[in-house]
């Protein structure tokens, strides 16, 4: 047993100092943007062919980046077009839901959710309710990491149980179920949609299902993260039943001596203040039907082409109900009481996207010069002609299967999932579709979030990894990095294959992965 524990501990310790060596993601876009001007000033005026979409040959020149025009082009759209502009301004789609998210969190009210659930369940169906509450928490920023994961160890020691038990299954729905959510339209559903068609329409890729039907950026995996939500929370819940606890049920703990497990009741006030969230909830639900079958009602176009106003503006109407219900909410409690905390509130929010602005400044300049160059479609070409030499085009499974396994081999070094999608988006959406058409944007996409998301919580670069960490040795002091990924292999390795398997049963069946 001993030799096994070293065994892991090296492993671990072998994954810190390798993501150690790795710099901050804005210096690899940094870095990446310079090696590809080297590389266009080298090869610059060289050209190679594709099969495009009519089945006839295009020709495509690398451009030298050190040619004055292209300087200029450069100069005169790295604000911009580059910047603010990309992807028909996904920035400010981002900062914009963060307006309503902010005004929920910073009220209040998600916190208070949080306490309100999970405090009235019975014990057989905690774990499930544990990871369920950690998947729909991340609609907000940290929630689940600062209030959902030491509640969870609240309220198993509230049963004289292992904290730990629900602190693993908290963390396991929190991180591990990063992508999916009931809520449709999520932060994470813009980035990786907007994004997708941009990598999609810069090369070429129509932006449509793997069915052959138009989809939304926003929706297009909506059906497959509800499926995935259900699918999460039973897997989370029988690991944490079957594996997790009977296992630490034997182990010993420390009770604090300023234990209060009314520390994350709700107050009368709370309750109050919920209520009134809920009407605001409603009222503001009732506002966008009535706009959605009014002014944003469905029609057809000249082309004959059915235009659906509702979903392509869905950003905003969901962020008017978290604002909505936020407003309510704070009022009630007491947080706002002039006009002025409504927009201290949204500020705050915004105040903490600032590295986001950072990262997005450089990898949208990055993504644009790979495809302003043709760099991006040159090394689509060189993708797609290797995979054809491996013979894995012919089957849309085993690529599936692949770009997943990359995927979730990546995340153990490099954190985030926007930088990991800025890099690995714009070369494989593409390349994957030359090698096999079944490759769908919405496909590739959703191979990644699962993959993404099912190891997080087995790699100490996570960077709420430290956070749990303090938390658990709360009731456990000599817990460690490795004592916490050996715990959690047991959901990460579940997830990813089940999560998987659903994704290839859509495929399968013909599902339609979203809108």
């Amino acid at each position: 047993m001993k030799n096994n524990k070293e065994t892991k501990q090296t492993k671990v310790s072998i994954i810190e100092r390798v993501g150690s060596k790795i710099p901050d993601p804005v210096i690899i876009f940094i870095c990446l943007y310079a090696f590809v001007m080297i590389i266009t000033g080298l090869f610059g005026g060289s050209t190679f062919e594709t099969l495009g979409q009519d089945g006839s040959n295009v020709v495509y020149e690398i451009k030298n980046m050190f040619h004055t025009e292209n300087v200029l082009w450069i100069f005169n759209n790295a604000l911009l077009t580059n910047w603010l502009a990309y992807a028909g301004g996904i920035l400010g789609t981002i900062l914009i839901v963060m307006f309503g998210i902010g005004i929920a969190e910073e009220s209040g009210l998600l916190a208070a959710l949080i306490r309100k659930i999970g405090g009235n369940i019975s014990q057989r169906l905690l774990p499930y309710l544990l990871v369920f509450l950690g998947i729909m928490s991340n609609i907000a920023t940290d929630a689940g990491y600062i209030i959902l994961i030491p509640l969870a160890g609240l309220l198993y020691l509230g049963l004289k149980k292992n904290p730990l038990i629900g602190m693993f299954a908290a963390f396991a729905g929190v991180s591990a179920g990063f992508s999916a959510n009931l809520v449709p339209a999520t932060v994470v559903d813009i980035i990786i949609g907007k994004n997708a068609q941009v990598f999609a329409e810069s090369q070429g890729v129509p932006f449509v299902s793997y069915l052959g039907k138009s989809i939304n950026p926003f929706m297009m995996h909506y059906i497959f993260m509800i499926a995935s939500t259900v699918l999460l929370v039973l897997l989370g819940g029988f690991v944490t039943n079957r594996f997790i606890r009977p296992k630490f049920e034997k182990i010993d703990y420390i009770v604090p001596k300023d234990f209060q497990i009314n520390e994350y009741g709700v107050t009368k006030e709370e309750t109050k203040a919920l209520r009134w969230a809920g009407l605001g909830f409603i009222s503001s639900l009732a506002i966008c039907v009535i706009i959605a079958m009014g002014p944003l009602a469905t029609y057809v176009d000249d082309a004959g082409q059915k235009v659906m106003p509702f979903l392509d503006n869905i950003i905003l109407l969901i962020t008017f109900v978290f604002f909505t219900s936020g407003l309510f909410y704070g009022i009630a409690i007491g947080k706002f009481k002039k006009s002025n905390d409504v927009v201290t509130a949204m500020s705050k929010q915004i105040g903490g996207m600032g590295y986001v602005i950072v990262l997005t400044f450089f990898s949208y300049n990055f993504l644009a010069l790979l495809t302003y160059s043709n760099i991006g479609t040159y090394i689509t070409y060189l993708g797609a002609n290797l995979l054809e030499v491996l013979n894995l085009s012919s089957s849309p499974t085993l690529l599936i299967i692949a770009f997943i396994i990359i995927t979730a081999i990546i995340n153990l070094f490099v954190g985030g999932l926007t930088t990991k999608w800025m890099l690995l988006g714009p070369i494989f959406i593409p390349m994957l579709y030359q090698a096999n058409s079944n490759m769908t944007p919405d496909v590739v996409a959703a191979a990644y979030r699962l993959a993404d998301s099912s190891t997080n919580i087995i790699t100490p670069l996570m960077s709420y990894a430290g956070v749990v960490l303090i938390y658990m040795r709360k009731y456990k002091e000599d817990f460690t990095v490795g004592n916490l990924i050996t715990a959690m292999l047991p959901y990460s390795i579940t997830f990813l294959i089940s999560w998987t398997l659903l994704l290839l049963a859509f495929i399968g069946f013909k599902i339609p992965l979203g809108f």
